[in-house]
């Protein structure tokens, strides 16, 4: 007797937690359990111990030392309560004791290689590492970010032992469900020399050269070679300019061409240090820009009116069958103390009206939901108001 397809069960929503820079070096290494040397080679704070202490002039005491769950904060209970099916970080530091600082930059970041447990504390699945600091410390010290990251289970994307390795999609089984790959791409607007590009024989990042049409072709073709039916693509990008809203052209139409032409549905974008808009193409997402999620600037002033201080925990969520996007949960929060923490009222309000401004002009609306996330509805995904909790992107 034929099965009637109507009356199979749906699989469940693939949902995926992705968020702002992870940068749990410098400052935030001087609290966990096992500093690195404080050196640094500045020009205005030689020791990493001084962003501790700007922090702390701002805001009040930091607790040191502290256990590896720490700097997670509330981002562990709304992790727990959302059940993401895989956990993908930008770790913008090396992760290594070297001490061969790269020359021709004043800002180094390294966290000690037995401080990887705040990783592995927030069960992360993939650090993309395709972005600006993960060569701050030479060769030497991507070789050990790699060694470690890869000895305490964490998959990487965008950097490797030389091209063809950082080339390679991270490939995140799902356990005979569908499978997530996780490509990773630098450019130089966001700081990455065309030195640090991976060669043969040569560590490095995964180097794209532009925006164009042939950088579309390069990745469509990486994503041809290893795209099974079933699989969810993400292409994360380490792209633009620190501060600024405006998205400019030549990235929403390189994102939207990533989406057409190369297969993918996840565009995760970041570099900005704070959060930028969300669009929806073709029912998948493209984040231009997810802000800082972790960092040392809590003592550091001059760009307020961005509030770099306040992030965005993003959860979409995926139909397993066509890849669409069914939902988006995002919740907001604030680094606070050197760990992350539940925006406070103001700034959650702050956070919905510039997402509602930023992803509005793109097309997406943006509404509260009854626990202080909220929900992204565009008109080619959901029609009227898109308002999940978190619990609905389970």
């Amino acid at each position: 007797m034929a099965t009637d397809p109507m009356r199979l069960p749906r699989k469940p929503a693939l949902v995926l937690f992705l968020c702002g820079d992870v940068m749990t070096g410098r400052g935030v290494d001087q609290i966990l359990a096992h500093p690195s040397e404080p050196q640094l080679y500045e020009p205005a704070v030689h020791s990493a111990m001084g962003y501790v202490q700007l922090a702390e002039m701002r805001t009040g005491p930091i607790p040191r030392p502290v256990g590896p769950a720490y700097v997670w904060g509330d981002a562990l209970d709304v992790l727990e309560h959302a059940k993401p099916d895989v956990r993908i970080v930008n770790l913008e530091t090396a992760v290594t004791l070297s001490d061969e600082a790269s020359e021709g930059k004043d800002v180094h970041y390294r966290m000690h290689p037995r401080n990887v447990d705040c990783l592995i504390a927030a069960r992360i699945d993939c650090c993309v590492l395709a972005n600006n600091h993960v060569l701050d410390w030479g060769q030497r010290g991507l070789a050990e970010t790699l060694e470690t990251l890869h000895g305490a289970g964490i998959r990487t994307a965008g950097a490797g032992r030389d091209d063809r390795e950082a080339d390679e999609a991270a490939v995140l089984e799902l356990g005979g469900r569908s499978r997530v790959l996780v490509f990773a791409f630098g450019l130089e607007t966001s700081g990455i020399p065309r030195e640090w590009a991976a060669g043969k024989g040569r560590f490095g990042v995964n180097w794209l050269a532009d925006l164009s049409l042939r950088s579309v072709r390069q990745v469509a073709d990486r994503v041809r070679a290893v795209k099974r039916p079933g699989d969810l693509v993400v292409v994360s990008l380490h792209w633009g300019e620190n501060w600024g809203f405006v998205i400019p052209k030549s990235q929403r139409a390189f994102a939207r061409e990533l989406v057409d032409t190369a297969g993918v549905d996840v565009v995760y974008g970041h570099s900005s240090h704070h959060v930028k808009a969300v669009e929806v193409h073709h029912e998948r997402p493209i984040f231009y820009g997810c802000g800082d999620f972790l960092n040392d600037y809590e003592g550091i002033g001059g760009y307020e009116a961005y509030h770099p201080d306040l992030g965005l925990m993003y959860f979409p969520a995926f139909d397993q069958a066509s890849g669409r996007l069914v939902r988006l949960a995002m919740t907001p929060t604030q680094i606070r103390h050197f760990r992350v923490n539940r925006a406070p009222e103001e700034g959650v309000r702050w956070l919905l009206e510039t997402m509602r401004r930023e992803a509005g002009a793109l097309g997406v609306r943006v509404e509260p939901a009854s626990d202080d996330s909220f929900g992204a509805g565009g008109s080619g995904v959901l029609q009227g108001v898109w308002r999940p909790a978190i619990t609905a992107a389970t």
